[in-house]
C-alpha cells in the first residue's frame, strides 16, 4: 500500500446496479470508479471475483483462481457482436436484491448464445487456451456438466485424472471444454481493461482470497496430494474454529485441511501460484482467516460440531519465501489471536485489521477503540461478515444502546470528532464513518452500505447459514449527501 494516510471503500461487484440481476464490469462499474476519484478515495476493494459454488459463497468456490462468469457484461459483449438486443432483453431483470436461483438457470444460457457466436478459431483466445490458466477449471467444469454430481463420484479414471481420461473428456466434449475457457477469457479481458481503468485514476483494487479452498473443487480434484484425504479422495480433516463467547459449538466449516508436509516438500508451489496469481489480479491482497497460516484448527471430517477439534502448527513465514508481499498484502487478523499470529504478521511486515464495531464493550484496552489503532493497521466500520452500522444499532435494547451511544460519543469527543448522535440510531452510520477515516490508520475502507447508512437489509453476509447472503444490491449509484460528506471528511482528515 502506499505511504501516507489514504482510504478506501468496499463494494463488491455483485453489489453493483445495472439491467440484468446482479452487478457486471460494465459502465455502471466505471461509473463507481469516477464517483469514487471525485471523493478522493484511493482503494476499490472487492470480495473474491471467483465462481461461487454451493451457497453463492465468494468464499467458496469451484476453482481458487477462476473469474465469475456472472460479473461479465452483457452489454459489452453484445458490442462485440456476441449477443443481440433480444438476448439482451431476455436477460434483463427487475432492479432488487441478487436472485442466483434465476441466473443459475438463466445467464448460462446467455453466455452460450455468445459463444456460439465466438470465433474460438481467434489467435488471442488460442493462445489463452494454450496458456492453460483455466485449464483445471475447465475440464472440471466440463465433467460437471456431462456427470454432474461430486467429483466424487465421477467414473474412476476421471475422478483420479487419469491423462487418458482427461482427453478424452478434452476431445469428445471439445466445445464445452471450449466453452468454460471462453468464460475464463472473457472475464479476463473485461476485468483487466476495468482495473487498467481503475488505476489510471489513481485508485487501487484491493482483492480478498479466502485460505481454503471448496472439497468439491477444481483444485482438490487436481491436486489431492495436497490434502489430507483419504484414498478415495474424501477429506479425513476439515476446517474451522473451536468453541467460543459466540458459539458453543464452535463453526464447521467442512473446507479439506492442507497437508502442509506436502506443500513444503514442493517448497510451496501450488501456493505461491496461487498467491502470485492474486497479485496480478488485484494490487493488493487481503488473506481472509491469516490466523491458519500461524496455527490452525483442524477436526475430524466425521464431526458434527467444531468441538472435537485440534490446534496444530501451520506454515508460518515460509508460505511467503517465495513471494514478496509487503506493501500489497493485508491480514485479516480477526477472531481467537495470540501472540504468535500477531509475531508472524509483525516478521512480514503486514497490516492487520481494526473493526470500530468490535469496539465498544467497555473494555478501555480494546484494541479496536479509536485511541488504540496504531498507523500499521487498515481501520473498517465493519466487515462483510457484520451487521452494517445501523443494523447493529438497531438490534440493541433501550439500555444497550444508551450506553452505546455513551461509549461511542466518547470515542468522538476524544478524536474531536463532531457528529451528532440521535436518540434513534441516527448519525452512527455516519459517525463511525468519521472515525474511521480520522483513525491514525494508514488507510481506512468503509464498506458502501455504511456510507449510506442502510440498514441489516443490506448486510453482506451471516457467517453459519447458507441462505439469503450476498445478495444486497444498491438499486443506483450513491449520489448526494453520503458522498458530499465522504469526500469532506477525505480531505479534513487528510487522506
Amino acid at each position: 500500500m502506499e505511504n501516507g494516510r489514504q482510504a478506501g471503500v468496499l463494494c463488491h461487484i455483485s453489489s453493483l446496479p445495472g439491467k440484468y440481476g446482479i452487478g457486471s464490469f460494465g459502465k455502471e462499474a466505471y461509473r463507481f470508479a469516477k464517483l469514487l476519484k471525485k471523493c478522493g478515495v484511493k482503494y476499490w476493494q472487492v470480495l473474491p471475483l471467483v465462481q461461487t459454488g454451493y451457497g453463492d459463497s465468494p468464499y467458496s468456490s469451484v476453482a481458487c483462481t477462476s473469474g465469475n462468469p456472472y460479473f461479465i457484461d452483457l452489454d459489452m459483449l453484445a458490442g462485440e457482436g456476441l449477443l443481440t438486443r433480444e438476448d439482451l432483453a431476455e436477460a434483463r431483470h427487475l432492479p432488487g436484491v441478487v436472485g442466483y436461483g434465476a441466473l443459475y438457470n438463466e445467464r448460462y444460457l446467455t453466455l452460450r448464445k455468445a459463444f456460439d457466436r465466438f470465433n474460438f478459431d481467434s489467435e488471442q483466445f488460442r493462445a489463452f487456451v494454450r496458456k492453460g490458466t483455466a485449464e483445471d477449471y475447465a475440464l472440471f467444469m466440463t465433467s460437471k456438466r456431462v456427470y454432474g454430481e461430486n467429483f466424487l463420484y465421477w467414473q474412476e479414471p476421471l475422478k483420479y485424472r487419469d491423462p487418458d481420461a482427461l482427453e478424452r473428456l478434452r476431445t469428445d466434449y471439445h466445445e464445452e471444454y471450449l466453452f468454460w475457457n471462453f468464460l475464463q477469457y472473457e472475464f479476463e479481458r473485461q476485468w483487466k481493461a476495468l482495473k487498467a481503468y481503475c488505476n489510471s485514476l489513481g485508485i487501487s483494487i484491493i482483492g480478498d482470497i479466502p485460505l481454503y479452498v471448496a472439497a468439491d473443487s477444481a483444485d482438490v480434484w487436481a491436486h489431492p496430494e495436497l490434502f489430507k484425504l483419504d484414498a478415495e479422495l474424501r477429506p479425513t480433516k476439515v476446517a474451522g474454529v473451536p468453541p467460543d463467547y459466540f458459539s458453543e459449538t464452535g463453526q464447521l466449516w467442512g473446507n479439506p485441511i492442507y497437508d502442509w508436509a506436502a506443500h513444503e516438500k514442493e517448497n510451496f508451489a501450488w501456493w505461491t501460484r496461487r498467491l502470485e496469481h492474486a497479485l496480478a489480479t488485484y494490487d493488493v491482497v487481503r488473506i481472509d482467516h491469516f490466523r491458519g497460516i500461524d496455527r490452525y484448527y483442524e477436526i475430524p471430517a466425521f464431526a458434527e460440531t467444531a468441538v472435537r477439534g485440534e490446534w496444530k502448527e501451520g506454515p508460518g513465514e515460509k508460505l511467503f519465501a517465495n513471494i514478496d508481499g509487503k506493501g500489497r498484502i493485508i491480514a485479516e487478523d480477526l477472531g481467537i489471536m495470540d501472540e504468535g499470529v500477531k509475531a508472524l504478521r509483525e516478521k512480514l511486515g503486514f497490516p492487520g485489521m481494526k473493526v470500530l464495531l468490535f469496539a465498544f464493550d467497555g473494555n478501555e484496552e480494546n484494541e479496536f477503540l479509536p485511541r488504540n489503532i496504531g498507523e500499521a493497521s487498515v481501520c473498517y466500520t465493519g466487515t462483510h461478515d457484520n451487521d452494517t452500522v445501523a443494523g447493529y444499532v438497531s438490534s440493541l435494547s433501550t439500555e444497550e444502546f444508551l450506553l452505546f451511544r455513551s461509549r461511542v460519543a466518547q470515542a468522538l469527543q476524544e478524536e474531536g470528532v463532531y457528529v451528532k448522535l440521535g436518540d434513534k440510531g441516527e448519525g452512527f452510520a455516519e459517525a463511525f464513518c468519521a472515525l474511521a477515516l480520522a483513525s491514525r490508520a494508514r488507510l481506512a475502507v468503509l464498506p458502501v452500505q455504511d456510507i449510506l447508512g442502510l440498514g441489516n437489509e443490506a448486510r453482506m453476509n451471516y457467517p453459519g447459514t447458507n441462505e439469503g447472503n450476498w445478495t444486497f444490491r444498491m438499486e443506483k449509484l450513491p449520489s448526494g449527501g453520503p458522498m458530499r460528506r465522504l469526500k469532506r471528511r477525505i480531505k479534513a482528515y487528510r487522506r
